[in-house]
C-alpha cells in the first residue's frame, strides 16, 4: 500500500522535475543568444569560403537556417545596431554617424533590449553590443560593456607612448600576432564573462548579446590563429574602381589611414595588402573560437534545448577591393552579412545547413526574436522573418534597402533585388537626384561597372529605380538628429 501511495508522487515529481529540467525557471518559453560581431563580411566557411577556418560558426550554421542575402541597413557601426536593436530604420532614427548615442536622441522609443526586460526576461549585454559603450544603459539587467583598452606588445605600446609624446595622432599598428591566451584581447574576456554570465541565470529567462569586437581593426589576435594561414594563401584583389562609379561611391577609407604604418595617401602595397587580409582572416578565426566556448557552455548547462541562438554582423567589409578598405559604402561588399538563426538542437547529425535566398535585413532581428518567444511587439519597421524558418523556399521581399550619409548634405539610398544593386545620390534636403548607379551582382559581390544610363539595361535600371521609390520615395528631407 505504501508503494502504491508513494508512485502517484514519484510520477508528479518526475514529470515535474523534466519540466524544469526543460524549461528552468523560465515557463517554457525560450532563451536569445545573439553573437553580434562587428565588420564581419560572409568570408565563413558556411558561404563558401575556402580558406578561413571558422568551424564553429560553421558548426552552428549546420544546426539552423543560414541566410545567403542578409543586409544591413548602414555600413557604419552606430546606426547599424540602433536599426537592428530598435527595429526601426536609420531614416526613422535620424542618426547617421558614430558621434551620437541613441538615447540622446530617443528617450522614448522602445528598444529590443527594453522590450524583453519589460516581459520578464534577464537582458545582458556583453562586450560591443551598442557602439556607444553606456547607450540604454537601463535596459539591462546585466551590462558588462566592451573593455576600451586591450593587451598589446610591450613594444607596440612603446610605440603608441612615443607617438604621443611627439604629438602624432594615430593609432599603433594596425596589427599584432602575440603568444598569448585568448583572454589576453578584449574578445576572450568577453566570453569569460560570457561564461560567467550564464553559469548565473541558467534558471532565468535571458535574452543574451555577446558583442565581438573582432574582426575590426585592429587585427589583434593570439599567435595561434595566425598560425592557420599561410600568407601565400590570401590573393590580392583587383584594385580598379568599377567603370563610370559616382564620385560619391567611395571613401579614403581614412579608418585604417589612421592606424601606424598605413600610409596616409594612395593605394597599399600587395605584401602589407596580404599581412592586413592575414590579420583579419586569423581574428575570424580567434572569435570563432570564442562562440565556440560559449556554445559548449550552453550544452554543458542543458541550455542549448530551449535558447534560440543567431550569429550576425552590423556590416561588411572591403579587404582590398577596388583598392579600398573599411566599410562606409553602399557597394555589396558593405551592406551584405552573415546571418544564422538555430532555433533548438534539433538536428546533429545533419552535416549541411539549411539555406535560404530570400532577402531579409538586420532591422528584423526584433520582430524575429519577439515573435519566437511568443510576444506580439509595437509598430516596427523591420519584418519577422520566422516563416521562412519554417520554410526557407516561400516568397519572399522583393528588394532589401541601405543607405549611406555623407555628411549632412549627401544621401546614399540603395536597394537590392539579389542580383541587380541599384544607388541613388541626392540632396539630403531637398531629395534632388545627383547620380544613380546600378551594378549586376549575379555571379560576383565585386561591382565592375556602372549601368546606369545604359540604354541596354532601361527596363532593369526602371524597375529597380521604383523597387528603391518604395523606401525612399524622395517626399522629405533626411532630417539628422545627430550632432
Amino acid at each position: 500500500m505504501k508503494n502504491k501511495a508513494i508512485l502517484p508522487l514519484l510520477l508528479m515529481f518526475l514529470s515535474w522535475s523534466s519540466f524544469k529540467m526543460f524549461a528552468g525557471e523560465n515557463n517554457g518559453q525560450p532563451n536569445v543568444l545573439i553573437f553580434l560581431v562587428d565588420d564581419l563580411r560572409t568570408d565563413l566557411g558556411c558561404y563558401g569560403n575556402e580558406v578561413v577556418k571558422s568551424p564553429n560558426i560553421d558548426a552552428l550554421a549546420s544546426d539552423g537556417v543560414l541566410f545567403n542575402n542578409a543586409y544591413c541597413q548602414q555600413a557604419i557601426c552606430a546606426p547599424s545596431r540602433m536599426s537592428m536593436l530598435t527595429g526601426m530604420r536609420p531614416e526613422s532614427i535620424g542618426i547617421y554617424s558614430i558621434f551620437t548615442p541613441f538615447r540622446k536622441v530617443h528617450k522614448d522609443m522602445v528598444s529590443m533590449p527594453q522590450f524583453f526586460k519589460e516581459k520578464g526576461y534577464t537582458t545582458v549585454s556583453i562586450g560591443k553590443v551598442y557602439h556607444h559603450a553606456n547607450d540604454d544603459k537601463e535596459s539591462w539587467s546585466i551590462h558588462i560593456p566592451k573593455e576600451s583598452n586591450s593587451w598589446i606588445k610591450p613594444e607596440n605600446k612603446a610605440l603608441i607612448d612615443s607617438l604621443k609624446l611627439a604629438g602624432i595622432k594615430r593609432n599603433g599598428p594596425a596589427f599584432e600576432c602575440a603568444d598569448v591566451e585568448d583572454e589576453a584581447y578584449k574578445d576572450g574576456r568577453a566570453t569569460k564573462y560570457a561564461i560567467e554570465t550564464l553559469q548565473n541565470i541558467k534558471d532565468q529567462n535571458f535574452l543574451m548579446f555577446v558583442g565581438l569586437s573582432k574582426p575590426h581593426l585592429p587585427f589583434n589576435a593570439p599567435k595561434k590563429y595566425w598560425d592557420l594561414y599561410s600568407r601565400d594563401e590570401f590573393i590580392v584583389p583587383d584594385k580598379e574602381v568599377p567603370k563610370g562609379m559616382d564620385k560619391l561611391a567611395l571613401t579614403n577609407w581614412g579608418e585604417l589611414r589612421r592606424y601606424h604604418g598605413i600610409p596616409q595617401e594612395g593605394l597599399l602595397s600587395d605584401d602589407l595588402s596580404r599581412e592586413l587580409k592575414h590579420g583579419y582572416y586569423a581574428c575570424i578565426s580567434y572569435i570563432d573560437a570564442q562562440v565556440g566556448k560559449v556554445m559548449n557552455t550552453l550544452d554543458q548547462l542543458d541550455l542549448r534545448k530551449n535558447t534560440i541562438v543567431i550569429l550576425m554582423s552590423d556590416h561588411g567589409w572591403k579587404l582590398g577591393e577596388y583598392g579600398a578598405w573599411c566599410k562606409h559604402t553602399n557597394f555589396e561588399l558593405d551592406v551584405k552579412v552573415p546571418f544564422i538563426v538555430s532555433r533548438e538542437h534539433q538536428c546533429p547529425s545533419r552535416l549541411s545547413s539549411i539555406q535560404t535566398n530570400a532577402l531579409v535585413e538586420n532591422v528584423d532581428l526584433f520582430p524575429t526574436v519577439a515573435e519566437l518567444c511568443g510576444f506580439e511587439n509595437h509598430r516596427l519597421e523591420g519584418s519577422s522573418i520566422v516563416p521562412l524558418l519554417n520554410n526557407p523556399n516561400i516568397e519572399w521581399n522583393t528588394a532589401a534597402y541601405s543607405l549611406y550619409a555623407r555628411g549632412n548634405k549627401y544621401m546614399g539610398v540603395s536597394c537590392t533585388d539579389g542580383e541587380w544593386r541599384y544607388v541613388q545620390w541626392r540632396n539630403s534636403d531637398t531629395q534632388e537626384v545627383l547620380g544613380t548607379e546600378l551594378y549586376h551582382h549575379q555571379s560576383s559581390l565585386i561591382a565592375t561597372e556602372n549601368l546606369a544610363g545604359d540604354p541596354n539595361y532601361k527596363k532593369i535600371e526602371e524597375r529597380m529605380k521604383n523597387l528603391l521609390l518604395v523606401q525612399f520615395p524622395g517626399t522629405k528631407p533626411f532630417i539628422n538628429r545627430g550632432k
